[in-house]
């Protein structure tokens, strides 16, 4: 499990992109119940380090530090410059003795610099993808999604993608509820899948009217029921051609791959803070019986629903009324 997080920086890392991985594993969220971790930001040399918007860090640790961290992340750093060799070492280093990974951005380069994408699906901001794939061929690059972990090395696109990555760190590590806190605590999205589109087709609808905000919201709202497309179209005024297509271009996904992710989470807070079976918890989410809640569970997170509820039980009690 996660307690001990480093950030490598060099010349010309971005500040934003480091700042999502001080955000997510660097700050006290104790008060929550939240586990604390060991944070550090290291760098080839201790001292001054300068950025890519003009001003300079100053760090107090050596890479040396890295060989503490059950976690290295390598934020945004410069695509054409040369990866510093000690950074390739140490990040060669972590890896082989069981740590892991990940990189924000076009950190995705310093990766594949250590060798560390060779066989492995990856990707980066979409702007680089195709860099990425020409200049380390044995690399699996996936294009346009944010986010992939393959064999322990987590590399995700640009910005708010690095986030989406972390909270899925913060998901697999310490289980639905904590990741929804940090979440919470962030603004942001519990979690947004790491196969999603990196951006969609028309991000911002041409009617206010029109966003399917509110369907979403209503979704949420009823997963116990019968979610089936052309019904969903016909209650909100909608073809289900119509229906399917707006769907997919607001949330980048399909209706049905997004309801059943959202009963999924559901299932975990429900496993995780309550005590009942598997088989009221299914009919809780929609999911027509256990089995299909099992099948779910286990292609995503690779448990039984008893096995997750082992690993992440919180202290049991009813369930508070979750909104989207």
């Amino acid at each position: 499990m996660i307690s001990n997080v480093v950030a490598i920086v060099y010349d010309g890392v971005s500040p934003f992109e480091l700042g999502v991985v001080c955000e997510s594993w660097g700050m006290d969220r104790s008060e929550m119940g939240l586990p604390t971790f060991d944070f550090a930001v290291c760098a080839p040399e201790p001292g001054t380090v300068p950025t890519s918007m003009g001003f300079d860090l100053l760090v107090h640790h050596g890479l040396d530090r890295v060989a503490a961290a059950d976690l290295v992340v390598v934020p945004a750093v410069p695509r054409f410059a040369d990866v510093p060799r000690p950074v390739v070492e140490a990040l060669q280093a972590a890896h082989a003795r069981g740590a892991r990974v990940m990189s924000v951005c076009s950190g995705a380069f310093a990766l594949g610099a250590a060798g560390l994408l060779d066989g492995r699906r990856c990707t980066a901001h979409w702007m680089h993808t195709d860099e990425l794939a020409a200049r380390y061929p044995k690399a699996r690059v996936v294009p346009e999604v944010l986010y992939v972990d393959d064999d322990r090395v987590l590399t995700s696109a640009g910005t708010a993608a690095g986030l989406d990555a972390c909270l899925y760190l913060w998901r697999e590590e310490f289980g639905a509820a904590a990741a929804s806190l940090v979440a919470r605590r962030m603004v942001v999205p519990p979690q947004r899948e790491g196969g999603q589109a990196q951006f969609i087709a028309n991000p911002v609808p041409e009617c206010d009217s029109e966003t399917l905000g509110p369907v979403l919201t209503w979704i949420v709202e009823h997963l116990d029921e019968e979610l089936a497309v052309d019904d969903l179209a016909a209650q909100f005024a909608m073809s289900p051609r119509t229906f399917a297509r707006r769907f997919r271009a607001e949330t980048g996904t399909t209706p049905h791959a997004w309801i059943t992710t959202q009963r999924l989470h559901r299932a975990e807070q429900l496993l995780e803070q309550t005590d009942r079976s598997v088989d009221q918890i299914a009919n809780d989410v929609g999911f027509v019986n256990a089995a299909t809640l099992r099948h779910h569970l286990r292609r995503v997170r690779g448990l039984s629903p008893q096995q997750y509820r082992r690993r992440f039980r919180t202290a049991p009690r009813e369930p508070a009324a979750v909104t989207a």
